[in-house]
């Protein structure tokens, strides 16, 4: 199989970011967005998704967050959609539970081609230090946009608002492994009825 890796850099007024990804990769990361508890989650990505991640954006954080995330969430959606490529041989759907504490999140993943969100998180604090919750929901936004795929999440239950967002990061980390997996039965084809993706 080739290699299913991929690098895209994005600038616009508001940021300036660089992505590379490995799909088949073992979990390394190295991040510089200048926002500590994004990268935590995005370091859950890669952790549990076995996906190399390295992210770098210089975003306009003198205003706020909103951009650097969503921008970082846009970008990371293209590398995700360059490296899996025409999308033959993969599994294509993926899902994961994951508990943290009290807190519960499933998340799951169809790469169809059609993007689409619903994501059903209850926060119970708008902020976790300084970081505002809200903006998670710009990031999932502009991966799915981009990445062209349909994604659920939904946090069954949890009463610590950084336990609901990590359980959901690690739950979508482990979505993605299962889907971009490369399916030995289905080698060479794409796993649709439709004959593409």
């Amino acid at each position: 199989m080739a290699e299913r890796t991929a690098c895209v850099e994005r600038n616009t007024l508001e940021t300036r970011i660089k992505v590379s990804v490995n799909l088949d990769g073992t979990g390394k990361t190295r991040f510089a967005t200048g926002v500590p508890f994004f990268e935590h989650m995005l370091d859950q990505i890669a952790r549990h998704g076995l996906i190399d991640l390295d992210i770098e954006c210089q975003g306009d954080l003198h205003i706020d967050d909103h951009h650097t995330v969503e921008d970082v969430g846009i970008t990371l959606g293209q590398a995700f959609a360059r490296a899996i490529g025409d999308k033959k041989g993969i599994v294509r759907y993926g899902h994961s539970y994951v508990p943290l504490d009290e807190a519960l999140s499933r998340v799951v993943v169809d790469f169809s081609g059609r993007p689409g969100l619903s994501m059903q998180v209850p926060y119970t604090r708008a902020r976790v230090g300084s970081f505002d919750v809200d903006l998670f929901q710009e990031f999932f936004q502009g991966f799915v946009n981009h990445a062209q795929v349909t994604l659920h999440i939904d946090n069954l239950r949890g009463s610590n608002t950084h336990h609901q967002i990590e359980t959901v990061f690690k739950a979508f980390g482990r979505a993605l492994r299962m889907a971009v997996e490369p399916d030995p039965r289905m080698v060479g084809q794409t796993p649709s009825t439709k004959g593409c993706l």
